[in-house]
């Protein structure tokens, strides 16, 4: 009963923590359920009821990622500096694109069919993921030359005295890549009928043909506005307000767009940084002249590099290690270059004459007893034509080949000492070059290119960057200047005062990086992270904190402050728009009072031209269709739509024109059907992307995924 009383007592406080968690479970129940409701937590990105998958996004980065490598491995040249900032946006647009394509597909009721996807895998393969399966079975030892052959083994592995079990992991692959096929069959098959649906009529070819063969003898007077007075020609707010109305859809953004006014300072090495680099130099000239400086540890920990070089003269890239080098005697140090890229010391070693390639003769032999009687025939005057065919499955030979023993970055390796002295003193005679249980190679000199004096010779390489010091410096000072300019208006105006360059950039979820110039595909190194806070957490007269650059030979500092927010049009405060706007306006008023002034001088076009100030142009054969002298699009038409005679004065977009159509022809070419339907669909030039986009309201969460602070 006592027991049973404790119990009874205790059993308010029970009810409440039972209580207190339940509640606790159903608000959290609730939040999650939130996050489903109000904002997918896993979506990158997605137009109209099209998604992209946080691990569909990481699964394609991935695969970007390890393609770049592969380039980098294969091309290194061109792939070193590939500025990786752009591959998750490269990711999303890919997955978007298949994920537009897929829906248009199950919305279109595209289906595979059997006798496509068998074509589609066995006789044109299309999914590179087959090439896989083939190499991953033969990396297990089954040789298969054929989809078709893979696929026997993979289907019927007894038949080929493998196990189920074994064959398991094959048959999930193979199926994988089956229905990966199908999908892509489905998505060329759509792809082949929307573009199809951009098809010219009979009207449209015979439009174009009729521009083309059309041509008209015109004399064209052109002044051009030239730089228009903002004074003589200031608009007024509600002339450009006007004109911005006017042409505002040419402003027009699909995504939430922020414009920023951005600094980027680059840190150069300070008198300090360069006066250390010199003593540095001088140190390393005295280790060389002592001994060995490769052995240097204190001089590889402060970053000079040291190569032991053996090389050709023309070989030798800079200017003044080449002079040193040929010249000084051996065993002489010199700092041949200090500046404000860094330093070389070079040490100059013994130089040798040598050939640098030899043309040869090799035989090939399979099999240790044969390659000794090859050689004996060989060397008893038997032909190098006549020797296969003693044995044509064991012996391979390959005439007059050049092998070359120095080229750009030195000696090749593609011989060694030993074998080159052989082969040299052999007085044409083969000699055993290669030897192994499973044969030889025997080789012969049938020519040597002209000797050539080999440099040996150490250098030292230092580059040189800023220090910690200066790096900090340039970060103290960046971090002053914005704790004393907390708004975007203050950080815009006042760091020209504080030596600062600002550049305006427009920024939207889809830039990968702040780009270097407008429409450039240039970013700024590491900057990515600069746009993620503007994007999410920069709100519109914020100020952003230092970024910084990690790049060690060309370290930068970032700072942004955001001026303005829009998701629909740019609006006219923007500068770029309000200078465009302006512009327009600028060159109208200019415009009409340049017609005004030689409207009564238009009674022929060299009239016009003597008031214009400029020289007539006859353009013989002027077309609307393909027309290089007048580049003014809405002159060019009316152009194309004047009759002869009339001295016709216009203002185009960029001067006044004066212009009369002397005589109109038609030249005589042939109509081909093919040819303008061609024509006709380069003119359009058909964006697949955008057809399937159409007015789908686009939204980009990248930045909630990528490149942290």
């Amino acid at each position: 009963m006592a027991t049973l009383e404790k119990i009874r007592s205790k059993s308010v406080l029970l009810i409440v923590v039972i209580g207190v968690a339940l509640l606790a479970f159903i608000i959290g129940d609730a939040i999650t359920n939130s996050r489903n409701l109000f904002g997918d937590q896993t979506t990158v990105a997605k137009v109209g009821g099209s998604k992209i998958d946080y691990m569909d996004y990481q699964r394609k980065r991935e695969e970007l990622n390890s393609q770049l490598e592969n380039a980098r491995r294969q091309n290194p040249a061109q792939f070193a500096n590939y500025d990786t900032q752009v591959l998750p946006q490269m990711a999303v647009d890919q997955l978007m694109g298949d994920a537009l394509l897929d829906q248009a597909v199950a919305d279109a009721g595209i289906r595979t069919s059997p006798t496509q996807l068998s074509y589609y895998i066995f006789d044109q393969p299309i999914n590179p993921r087959l090439g896989e399966i083939m190499q991953q079975l033969q990396a297990s030892n089954i040789m298969v030359s054929s989809p078709r052959e893979a696929y026997q083994y993979i289907t019927n592995p007894t038949q080929y005295g493998l196990t189920e079990a074994e064959m398991a992991p094959f048959q999930q692959y193979w199926v994988v890549m089956q229905n990966e096929t199908a999908k892509l069959v489905n998505r060329n098959t759509y792809q082949r009928l929307l573009m199809g649906t951009v098809r010219a009529n009979d009207l449209d070819k015979k439009a174009l043909y009729n521009d083309y063969v059309g041509t008209r003898n015109v004399d064209v007077a052109y002044k051009p506005y030239g730089n228009v007075s903002d004074e003589k020609y200031a608009p007024s707010e509600k002339e450009i307000r006007e004109e911005y109305n006017n042409v505002k859809g040419q402003y027009k953004v699909d995504e939430l767009t922020k414009e920023i006014a951005f600094i980027a300072v680059t840190i150069a090495p300070s008198d300090a940084d360069k006066e250390a680099a010199s003593q540095l130099a001088r140190q390393t000239a005295e280790a060389m002249r002592a001994g060995d400086a490769s052995s240097n540890k204190e001089l590889r920990k402060e970053g000079v590099v040291v190569t032991h070089r053996k090389v050709r003269e023309k070989d030798m890239n800079n200017g003044a290690v080449k002079d040193f080098v040929t010249t000084a005697p051996k065993d002489s140090v010199e700092i041949v270059t200090d500046n404000i890229k860094g330093f070389t010391v070079v040490k100059v070693g013994p130089r040798k004459v040598e050939v640098d390639s030899l043309q040869l003769n090799i035989v090939q032999v399979a099999g240790e007893g044969l390659a000794t009687t090859t050689l004996a025939s060989l060397n008893s005057g038997l032909s190098i034509d006549s020797v296969s065919s003693t044995s044509p499955d064991s012996i391979f030979v390959q005439k007059e080949q050049w092998i070359s023993l120095y080229n750009a970055n030195g000696a090749t390796g593609a011989l060694d000492a030993s074998q080159v002295d052989s082969l040299v003193n052999a007085n044409g005679k083969y000699i055993t070059l290669v030897t192994s249980p499973n044969g030889s190679v025997l080789a012969t000199v049938t020519e040597k290119s002209a000797p050539k004096t080999i440099y040996e010779f150490d250098e030292v390489n230092y580059e040189l960057k800023p220090s910690t010091t200066t790096i900090n410096e340039a970060r103290v000072k960046l971090e002053d200047f914005l704790t004393a300019n907390e708004t975007a208006k203050l950080f815009e105006e006042n760091a020209p005062k504080e030596g600062y360059t600002v550049k305006n950039v427009d920024l939207n979820a889809s830039t990968p990086a702040v780009p270097r110039m407008a429409g450039m595909q240039s970013f700024y190194p590491d900057s990515r992270q600069v746009v993620r806070w503007v994007m999410i957490d920069g709100k519109p007269g914020a100020v952003s904190h230092v970024y910084e650059s990690k790049d060690a030979m060309s370290p930068a500092l970032y700072a942004a402050a955001v001026l303005s927010s829009y998701d629909d049009y740019v609006p006219l405060n923007n500068q770029e728009v309000l200078n465009s706007v302006s512009d327009r306006v600028r060159k109208s008023k200019a415009a009409e009072e340049m017609m005004g002034e030689y409207s009564s001088q238009t009674s022929s076009v060299a009239s016009a031209a003597t008031a214009m100030g400029v020289e007539p142009r006859n353009n013989a054969s002027f077309r609307f269709a393909r027309n290089p002298q007048v580049r003014d699009a809405a002159v060019v038409g009316q152009i194309a739509g004047s009759k002869p005679g009339e001295v016709v004065l216009v203002k185009g977009d960029s001067g006044v024109y004066a212009f009369q159509v002397v005589s109109e022809n038609t030249e005589n070419f042939p109509y081909t059907d093919s040819q303008y339907e061609q024509q006709y669909f380069q003119l359009v030039n058909p964006n697949l992307g955008e057809m399937l986009k159409g007015a789908k309201k686009y939204k980009n969460n990248i930045y909630k995924f990528e490149a942290g602070d």
